[in-house]
């Protein structure tokens, strides 16, 4: 046992498999595991893909150094109504925040849908004698007698978390804080979630949800966590533990213990920081920008990387619930593998948005699905090897699949089952397709700029379909598409955002610039308080700030760099010009128009603070001679039945060029390269698609 060898651990958690990619610090190797996950303990399954690795390379727990993990636990649980009982204590007279939410109707189209369900209902809301104003001054402070009333009808309830929200705490989060230090000692073991704590900014509503969030998965990732703790405890391991965020990085323990819900749309977004990291040094991200294109058993997600950055959103959404959090920007585009191929009552074919999942899962997977999936489909036009899924841990019932697409086909007037496979993958990848040249026109990007990060189990099987169909030239599949999430979190920094509201219109003057400057000192100064208890596996500190802007009267802003606005070499003085100026000209492209007059609003100054952990290298390719193994070759519908040769993705040389159609098969994917496309690994084994001589993308 070689005892100097060093090693980090990325972990992706999902329902069917738990994925893990360990890196050997100094020796630039990588070593991909996948373990059947455990739903009803997901800590197991992190355990036994842990011992399984260290067995494999005969090393011992206490040569780890970093686990990063990401969990979509805190996701379930809000999606599933899983969590636990919350008590949400409001300011006097404003009890109604939760019903009330923002007073909009689900559907413009479609009167007779209900509004969504209050996470807390209002028998689950307290009132306490407690106001601030606008300008953060209290007006009124609950007294000691009042907080006594409040904690014992708190603990009459049997409430297991409290989140607090006072009016206009957003302005100073100080009296909120009290308040809620008071119930904690009131109630003792219960966690109490102050709203301006977790994320100062303006809106109610949206910061009392944030509150209630956090409170609602506390009790069930605190649990979680301390299982995990004890399970890497007992191997051995005592590596320091951190958990990958919304924003696409990692933070310690402590942090995701006190802020859950920083973890709950972390999953996908460990797959868009991956994916910017293999870019690094590959494209011209000036000129270039990517799309990442995940497709698993449910649904496929999208994101962009812009400049060499995953796209953050400030607003998104949790199953009916907005999140007014930074995230990754990750949509669903469309179907999954698992995806159900049906027709309509006009009899027409659809596919989706019902999916089979992994349980019962697709006819050929034996477990008593009975409708036909894409997975099915591939399977019948000879895409898949019925004896290869999951390096052959899973084997496929082709004749099954075949007799479930044969049902839908009745109608279609297609009686040959591969034939109907091709039609349900070409509905998917249309309904795809459009759904993402849409996203990027709302971006105001351009698609013959975008090349395409396919990943997830299915992702880089049907990507060049989809790159048909929308008009992309350079398909880019990683070394392990299916472990990809997880290599993600491995790769990621310690990461956190923060907010300070600073309504003002900018006029341009040396106040202006005062009031931005004492803004962004204050939040460097928190943030570096945070990174300093973030471990001592924080190496160099890097803090970028970011400026929500808009014009008068708009009910929405543009993200705008601060320090891109407003370069070092640039007069103090001209930071608010910079940034106005900034603004005009996103305005500009997005819209195509800029307003001359009525000035510049700045709603919010964002920071983000990244602490550099020790970087771990991508490893290159071992060479290998692609002429040594003659490949063999299957039947395989494309535009028609054709011979095609099928190479395993271990034994394509560096730099070898080959032509489609093709087929790639690894242990945990099957990559499809069509007539007209070629494949091209570099040195790290990344396999470059792209389209023929005279069609290349540009890049």
């Amino acid at each position: 046992m070689s005892d100097h060898r060093r090693y980090r651990i990325g972990i992706d958690v999902g329902g069917t498999f738990t994925d893990f990619v360990m890196a050997e610090t100094h020796g630039k190797r990588l070593i991909f595991h996948k373990e059947a996950s455990v739903p009803a303990n997901p800590a197991e399954a992190i355990a036994q893909g842990i011992a399984a690795l260290l067995a494999q390379e005969g090393a011992a727990a206490s040569q780890i150094d970093v686990i990063t993990h990401g969990t979509t636990l805190g996701l379930n649980a809000i999606i599933q109504e899983r969590g636990c009982r919350v008590a949400l204590v409001v300011s006097e007279g404003n009890r109604d925040v939760m019903e009330l939410a923002r007073g909009r109707l689900p559907s413009s189209y479609n009167f007779r849908l209900g509004r969504e369900k209050a996470l807390v209902g209002r028998r689950d809301v307290f009132e306490v004698p407690a106001r601030l104003l606008a300008n953060g001054r209290v007006l009124r402070a609950a007294d000691p007698a009042a907080l006594d009333t409040l904690a014992a009808q708190i603990a009459a309830g049997g409430y297991d978390a409290v989140a607090v929200m006072l009016l206009n705490s957003y302005a100073d989060p100080a009296p909120e804080a009290t308040l809620a230090d008071a119930l904690v000692q009131r109630l003792p073991g219960v966690p109490v979630t102050a709203s301006a704590a977790l994320w100062p900014e303006v809106k109610e509503y949206e910061r009392a949800l944030i509150a209630v969030l956090n409170a609602y998965i506390h009790p069930l990732m605190a649990a979680y966590f301390d299982r995990l703790s004890q399970y890497l405890a007992d191997l051995g391991v005592q590596a320091a533990l951190y958990i990958t965020s919304n924003n696409g990085g990692t933070m310690s323990l402590a942090t995701a213990r006190e802020r859950p819900v920083d973890t709950i749309l972390s999953g996908p977004a460990s797959g868009v920081s991956a994916a910017a990291a293999i870019a690094v040094g590959r494209i011209d991200p000036a000129r270039v920008h990517l799309l990442t294109f995940d497709m698993g058993g449910t649904s496929s997600d999208v994101s962009s990387i812009i400049g060499g950055l995953p796209e953050i959103a400030q607003n998104s959404k949790v199953g009916d619930y907005p999140l007014m959090l930074p995230v990754v920007s990750v949509s669903a585009v469309g179907a999954g593998g698992g995806s159900i191929g049906w027709r309509d009552a006009q009899g027409v074919l659809k596919v989706g948005p019902h999916s089979a999942g992994a349980r019962p899962g697709p006819v050929s997977y034996g477990r008593g699905g009975v409708e036909p999936t894409i997975t099915d489909a591939l399977l019948a036009m000879g895409v898949l090897h019925p004896g290869r899924f999951l390096d052959g841990r899973m084997p496929l019932d082709k004749h099954a699949a075949k007799a479930a697409l044969g049902t839908v086909g009745a109608g279609l007037g297609l009686s040959d089952s591969a034939e109907i496979g091709r039609a349900i993958c070409g509905v998917a990848t249309v309904r795809m397709a459009t759904e993402i040249t849409k996203l990027l026109a709302q971006k105001g990007l351009d698609m013959r700029d975008a090349q395409l990060v396919a990943f997830g189990g299915a992702g880089p099987t049907t990507a060049l379909l989809l790159a048909e169909e929308a008009g992309i030239g350079t398909v880019i599949v990683p070394t392990s598409p299916g472990t990809f999430c997880a290599l993600g979190a491995l790769l990621a920094d310690v990461q956190r955002d923060f907010v300070r509201p600073c309504r003002m219109t900018l006029a341009g003057d040396d106040a202006d610039a005062v009031a931005i400057d004492a803004i962004i000192d204050t939040l460097r100064t928190t943030a570096e308080g945070w990174l300093r208890g973030e471990g001592s596996l924080v190496q160099a500190q890097e803090f970028s700030v970011s400026a929500d802007m808009r014009y008068p009267g708009q009910s929405f802003e543009f993200r705008i760099p601060v320090l891109d606005a407003a370069p070092e070499t640039a007069p103090e003085t001209d930071r608010a010009g910079a940034l106005a100026a900034a603004f005009h000209a996103e305005h500009q492209r997005v819209y195509g128009y800029r307003q001359a007059t009525g000035g510049v609003e700045l709603v919010n100054l964002r920071m983000t603070a990244t602490g550099r952990l020790a970087p771990v290298t991508l490893p290159a390719q071992d060479p290998v001679d692609v002429d040594a193994a003659a490949p063999e070759t299957r039947q395989v519908l494309l535009d028609s039945w054709t011979e095609v040769p099928v190479l395993q993705r271990a034994l394509i040389a560096q730099g070898a060029r080959l032509e489609g159609p093709l087929i790639v098969e690894q242990p945990d994917t099957t990559t499809l390269v069509l007539r007209g496309w070629t494949a091209e690994a570099d040195d790290a084994g990344t396999l470059w698609l792209r389209r023929g001589t005279g069609q290349e993308a540009r890049a």
